[in-house]
């Protein structure tokens, strides 16, 4: 029987089986540790249930893996949604902009999503798309108290395994359990296997929305490892860079001080996001305090 792993918690994987809808409590069989291959959250794998007490299995081939991300340690992710409220609490767009360096470094694509549009106005809305509109992401904007955009936002989820990040007060669990009610149920079940309580633990997890389609809620995405990411490749995490940087009379181009740089000029023309730029100078100054050996 085939299935998905949604969560690994001290040698216990826990697999969804689309098959019947439930999700197996497995062990993996000891030619993998011999091999040195360690079952991932996200990895598709085939189980077998005989002569298994009820709710049990073994984990006895993991199927090839289309990705893997390093941090957080997970499989076929397709994408990644960095979700942030548009007020209630005010974006912090230099935080957003970590998020999606550390995500395109990880070579994820990225949906931005705003919620709690309920609670703007058009021209907040318009500033926004404004900013990110270059940045190469996916851009949704939505409200969970009026269901407006859920259904666009649905469509983006479809036939994916998405991660989703952001700060908290933003509604992401509220985004979840809409996405997916029975979620909680799930969860509950198998915090009842493991005797641990939701939040004792700090792990990945996927969550089943419908036919092909997860959402990973990931505790450790909302760590911004932006020290990983070099000074000089800072630039190439900004897709709206990338289109004039060939024109920059530098090779390697740091598009903050060089003459003849092709990236200020277009960002003097209002080519590109001011914010945005501002945002990658702050970000270039700390990784260029950080002391590597």
């Amino acid at each position: 029987m085939k299935g998905k792993i949604i969560k690994g918690i001290a040698g216990s994987y826990f697999v969804h089986t689309q098959e019947d809808s439930r999700i197996y409590e497995c062990k993996a069989k000891g030619i993998f540790r011999y091999h040195s291959i360690k079952p991932l959250v996200g990895d598709d794998v085939e189980i077998n249930t005989d002569d298994q007490p009820e709710g049990f299995g073994t984990i006895v081939e993991i199927l090839p893996r289309r990705s893997e991300l390093i941090r957080p340690a997970v499989a076929n992710v397709d994408q990644a949604m960095v979700i942030f409220a548009a007020a209630e609490p005010e974006p912090n767009l230099n935080l957003l902009d970590r998020f999606l360096a550390m995500m395109n470094k990880q070579r994820l694509d990225t949906i931005i999503c705003f919620n709690k549009i309920d609670r703007v106005t058009d021209e907040k809305i318009s500033y926004l798309k404004e900013v990110y509109c270059k940045s190469g992401s996916n851009l949704v904007f939505m409200s969970m108290l009026t269901n407006e955009g859920l259904d666009g936002l649905k469509q983006t989820l479809k036939g994916k395994t998405t991660v989703l990040a952001g700060p908290s007060g933003v509604g992401k669990s509220t985004l979840i359990n809409r996405l997916s009610p029975t979620a909680n149920m799930q969860t509950g079940d198998i915090s009842r296997k493991i005797k641990r309580g939701r939040h004792t633990t700090r792990h990945s997890e996927l969550i089943f929305v419908e036919e092909d389609s997860y959402v990973m809620d990931t505790p450790g995405f909302s760590s911004l490892y932006i020290d990983e990411i070099d000074k000089d490749e800072l630039k190439d995490y900004y897709q709206e860079f990338t289109r004039y940087q060939d024109g920059c009379r530098f090779i390697g181009c740091s598009h903050r001080s060089e003459p003849g740089c092709a990236v200020k000029e277009a960002l003097a023309k209002n080519e590109i996001s001011k914010v945005r730029y501002e945002n990658y100078l702050i970000l270039y100054e700390e990784l260029n305090s950080i002391k590597r050996y």
